[in-house]
């Protein structure tokens, strides 16, 4: 795909996948396993924003609902001096990925087992990031809102999507516009080995996110904006 990766990052990546396969026995953090598979879908895919341009990379970033990692992880490996945070509703999640930062002896990358709705009423992490992640996590609109509070003015807000956000657009639209983004590029691209088609959903902040958002834990899922 056209990526630049390092011997070094080929082998942090390879110590990541490792502890994914030991971790994934003990708790459930991926159905994706297989050597192959596992390369494309879960660090390739995460990579692709890398060949974007250095703009989204030169800030603190955050990976809201990480998961196991993805793609946060990938982008801390591949961007080394960018400060990486990493958020997760799961304390079992968020214990797996502090064993994957202690033995593959990553810096500047902090955890928080919290909610993304409380991450954004927070003073601390309110439009504190250059960069907002979030992979396969919500319908767009409702991940407009966990995110967009968290991005600093003139910063990014990237999804991770599947082939079929286009549908999901409309309503998001009208969420960024609430919430003080602006669409701002969408970037499909197909995976190797005929693995699938992905897009990057790409929204820059423009304005400040109003006061009342994020809504209480739980509420942006009910009740998404743009409905």
């Amino acid at each position: 795909m056209g990526l630049a990766i390092s011997e070094e990052q080929r082998e942090l990546l390879a110590g990541y996948y490792r502890l994914l396969v030991e971790w994934n026995a003990r708790m459930n953090l991926t159905t994706i396993v297989e050597p192959q598979e596992a390369a494309v879908k879960h660090m390739l895919d995460s990579l692709v924003l890398t060949k974007l341009g250095e703009e989204f990379f030169s800030g603190p970033a955050v990976d809201v609902g990480t998961g196991a990692g993805f793609p946060g992880i990938p982008l801390k490996i591949a961007r080394p001096t960018m400060p990486m945070a990493l958020v997760d509703s799961l304390a079992k999640r968020v214990g797996f990925l502090q064993v994957v930062v202690d033995e593959l002896g990553l810096t500047g990358v902090d955890l928080w087992h919290r909610r993304a709705e409380e991450m954004g009423r927070d003073t601390m992490h309110r439009e504190g990031y250059h960069l907002v992640v979030a992979r396969a996590v919500a319908q767009l609109s409702v991940l407009l809102e966990y995110c967009l509070p968290l991005c600093r003015l003139g910063g990014w807000f990237v999804a991770y999507k599947g082939p079929q956000v286009r549908e999901e657009l409309e309503d998001a639209e009208v969420a960024a516009k609430e919430l003080g983004g602006k669409l701002a590029a969408l970037k499909e691209y197909d995976l190797p080995q005929e693995m699938g088609s992905r897009t990057l959903v790409i929204f820059q902040k423009v304005t400040p996110t109003p006061g009342k958002y994020p809504r209480r834990a739980g509420i942006p899922a009910r009740k998404p904006l743009g409905k």
